[in-house]
């Protein structure tokens, strides 16, 4: 189904960056929902330790308060992406923020550790819907170009900026009550849903296009949903144990059934030739390993501060924060930055940032001090992803039709949320193997280096993905377009003539 929509009146569709006061608000609600998203991802974190005193949880239930919106996110971004193409964007995102709200409020008022789980496993769902579905909003809304460009900019921040705040915000949330995480967020989300009934643009039409690809959609989730729950579950079930090898077997299987019914249906959920855009899929290639080094990163710096250097939650985010101050600062020139160099230029440097910021980390020791090792590697990750996640989000929907802006927009988002959950197990693992359960000072240092080198590594891979993808869009741009060559020797003037006017 493809939805035509009313756009609020301005000159956004020919790439003006002159926007009215109703476009603008649109935009703040669309950010509003992804400064939520991410703001959840980072406050349940510091709150892990008081639910699982409070609800008398173990480590490996608790670690499904995490892991159960990583499942729901992760394995339907997909479906939400399309979703969104074909039941009509403004909809879906507003069905899916009002179950947000639902969920948050529920996970905020329930006793039960399974109902908890089970509550952050529906707010995941909630949010692979609202994702795709604001995101594909903004790139049919805004032309491509400039307008485009600052309005995914400022978009992107605000999910940075939610990510670090709520590391503040969970500090403070939780020394009250580990509940007021949980419930912060839902007068937020009805707040954003109000408006986004009244400013987000309305389909003016709808007509079919194609059929619903139903065996597509239970393949493709499937493998996402078992390949997320495979690694989340292979620290504590061993990696080479036959359950893992067992799921990964079966993931693999999934994915081969997916690309087969991909190939063959008329009406895909995953047209596959979208990834003959090298943009698209390199884009998808680096938010996929950024994201998840990142995650790998922050677990790391999390338990060195915390359980080494014997930090507060609240220091700990203090301390964080400059890197999230950086990428909010530069919210509102990202956009003009983008249209000066282009993302071909600016992945590569932003990417770079961020392995030189995870390199700087190697140096930790017991003893190490805060301006000599944290600051400057947040300085270089806040340098690094007001470039890169801007970048990554502008390439991943970059010449991609309307009708499939959903599709686009779940991709990438697909592609954060995967990366983040298996590069964060890896880490797990190694850091678990290297201490070889110790608690000592070396011991844990044991297990954070090799877990860093990494982290570092996989930062690198992107690194080198969009070096690359420079070099090709350089070498593109160079080339000249051929031009037709005639010989108008072999024929008069008159003719000459009469065959130029036809061609024009």
């Amino acid at each position: 189904m493809t939805t035509a929509t009313t756009a609020p009146t301005d000159d956004s569709s020919t790439g003006g960056l002159h926007w009215t006061p109703r476009l603008w608000g649109t935009l703040i609600v669309l950010c509003a929902a992804m400064f939520l998203d991410a703001l959840d991802v980072s406050m349940v974190g510091v709150a892990l330790p008081s639910i699982g005193s409070e609800l008398h949880l173990s480590t490996s239930t608790l670690q499904w308060v995490v892991s159960g919106y990583v499942l729901g996110y992760g394995g339907l971004l997909l479906l939400g992406g399309r979703a969104a193409d074909l039941l009509g964007r403004r909809r879906v995102f507003l069905v899916a923020l009002a179950v947000f709200a639902a969920a948050s409020l529920l996970g905020g008022l329930v006793d039960d550790g399974g109902l908890l789980i089970a509550a952050r496993f529906l707010k995941g769902v909630a949010a692979a819907f609202t994702a795709p579905a604001g995101l594909s909003i903004i790139t049919t809304t805004f032309a491509e170009g400039p307008a485009r460009n600052r309005a995914l900019s400022i978009y992107t921040t605000c999910g940075a900026s939610g990510f670090s705040l709520g590391l503040v915000l969970s500090g403070l949330l939780t020394s009250v009550g580990w509940r007021w995480t949980f419930l912060m967020p839902v007068p937020v989300a009805l707040l954003a849903l109000a408006f986004a009934v009244r400013l987000l643009p309305r389909p003016t039409e709808e007509r079919a296009k194609g059929g619903y690809d139903v065996l597509g959609a239970i393949t493709g989730t499937a493998a996402v949903l078992l390949l997320v729950f495979t690694v989340t579950e292979a620290q504590g079930a061993g990696w080479a144990s036959l359950r893992t090898l067992g799921s990964l077997a079966v993931v693999a299987a999934l994915i081969a059934a997916f690309l087969v019914v991909e190939s063959r249906t008329a009406h895909p959920l995953v047209r596959l030739g979208i990834f003959r855009n090298g943009s698209v899929a390199r884009a998808n290639l680096i938010a996929f390993v950024i994201f998840g080094s990142y995650a790998g990163f922050q677990f790391i710096v999390t338990l060195y501060l915390q359980r080494l250097l014997g930090w507060s939650a609240l220091e700990m985010a203090l301390g964080l924060l400059p890197a999230g101050a950086l990428v909010a600062l530069s919210a509102t020139r990202m956009g003009a930055i983008v249209d000066r160099f282009g993302t071909g230029r600016l992945l590569p440097i932003g990417v770079l940032a961020l392995v030189l910021g995870y390199a700087v980390f190697l140096r930790l020791d017991e003893h190490s001090s805060y301006p000599a090792l944290v600051l400057p590697s947040m300085v270089l990750l806040g340098i690094g992803f007001a470039l890169a996640f801007p970048s990554v989000n502008i390439a991943a929907t970059a010449g991609v039709a309307d009708e499939e802006q959903g599709l686009a927009s779940g991709l990438v988002n697909t592609a954060f949320q995967v990366g983040s959950a298996i590069v964060l197990a890896v880490a797990t693992a190694v850091i678990t193997a290297g201490s070889g359960g110790g608690e000592s000072a070396s011991a844990q240092l044991d297990g954070y280096r090799p877990a860093l080198v990494l982290v570092t590594a996989v930062a690198l891979v992107g690194f080198v993905v969009a070096a690359v993808g420079a070099v090709l869009d350089r070498r593109k741009k160079a080339t000249p377009v051929p031009v037709p060559d005639y010989d108008y020797a072999s024929v008069d003037l008159a003719d000459r003539r009469g065959e130029m006017l036809t061609k024009r």
